[in-house]
């Protein structure tokens, strides 16, 4: 438990930030004041889960040699136990020092895009969609529907879908890129065997209080109406809003609120969070630290791959980490992929995906 965490660090960082909450106009902008403050709430839990583990540990140990060590006693076995169980916390903890990106500690934004294909490929993202919410509901994250725009005929064309919890962003950074399926196709009535492609992006959800500056003239807003199949997932009134920045083209659309008028904001804050993974990809390419990860949404090009047939499996091209019940992975359980891409350093230190 030394040295990986970089306590003193995050002992500098909570002054630097619990002085800024002192000043009187701290609270003038509320949402930027948020923001510090779930920080400071970040570096004081590792700094206060370290001083726990170490406290129970060392504690652990000397009772351990109160009682002479003697194998069998009662005493002795309740110890042991409870230090396996502690030493589980401290694996945990030690995996969660690997969230350590300047942004891992953030809110993630999830964007959703079928490939070509068509009903198949915009089915396959409605699937990948469905599998990110439920793993949201099994780490007692919430999520919150940004944009939805339904497929022609089934699935989705685009959606967007932002993720709250602690470390939202850097556990799903992993999750980032082409996803494969293979499967006997529900739309084809020759029962055929079909591969269809979807991609999925994740940007840190950024607050007010990094500076990105977006300029009127360089945004265009547009409003419209939600149209076709959805359901639940789309509000049916014209306060749908589409907002397209000019000198890079990045379009974002928000239709999940009532009001245009929040819809606007939710846009603003989705194109925000774009334009910062923008810069970071930027940056990192001056450094030589940047590989090209938005690939064709086509063959050769995908991280995972999802087989339901002729055989069951699901694979991460990057890890070689494999699953033999799809089925699972669909409902959720995505955490052992997760945990293997941030495992690996190599794959890990590219902190730009």
């Amino acid at each position: 438990m030394r040295g990986i965490f970089d306590l003193p660090s995050r002992v500098i960082k909570i002054a630097e930030l619990e002085k800024i909450t002192t000043e009187e106009t701290f609270w003038n902008d509320n949402q930027k004041a948020q923001g510090i403050l779930k920080e400071v709430s970040i570096h004081k839990r590792w700094v206060d889960t370290h001083k726990k583990l170490h406290e129970e540990i060392i504690t652990i140990e000397e009772l351990l040699e109160m009682t002479d060590g003697v194998e069998g006693s009662e005493e002795t076995t309740e110890l042991t136990e409870t230090f396996a169980q502690v030493m589980k916390e401290v694996d945990d903890y030690e995996f969660k020092s690997l969230l350590s990106g300047p942004d891992d500690y953030r809110d993630a934004l999830i964007t959703f895009h079928p490939g070509a294909g068509g009903t198949e490929s915009q089915d396959w993202a409605d699937m990948l969609f469905r599998m990110y919410n439920r793993w949201v509901e099994r780490k007692e994250f919430t999520s919150e529907l940004v944009d939805y725009q339904p497929g022609d005929e089934a699935g989705l064309k685009s959606a967007a879908l932002k993720v709250k919890g602690d470390f939202a962003y850097g556990f799903l950074k992993a999750e980032s890129g082409v996803h494969r399926l293979v499967r006997i196709s529900p739309f084809d009535s020759n029962g055929k065997r079909h591969t269809s492609f979807a991609s999925i992006h994740i940007f840190p959800v950024v607050e007010d209080n990094v500076e990105i500056e977006i300029k009127d003239e360089e945004i265009r807003i547009d409003t419209f109406r939600a149209s076709g199949a959805g359901g639940q997932h789309v509000n049916k009134t014209d306060s749908a809003i589409r907002i397209t920045h000019l000198p890079t083209n990045i379009v974002v659309s928000c239709q999940s609120q009532r009001s245009q008028h929040k819809n606007k904001d939710a846009a603003m804050s989705v194109l925000k969070s774009r334009l910062y993974q923008l810069h970071k990809e930027e940056e990192a390419k001056k450094m030589n630290k940047y590989e090209e990860s938005k690939k064709k949404i086509e063959w050769g090009s995908q991280i995972r791959s999802y087989v339901f047939h002729p055989y069951n499996m699901v694979k991460d091209h990057r890890t070689l980490v494999q699953s033999s019940n799809p089925q699972a992975v669909m409902d959720g359980d995505i955490d052992q992929f997760i945990e293997a891409f941030l495992s690996d350093p190599d794959l890990h230190d590219h902190d730009v995906m």
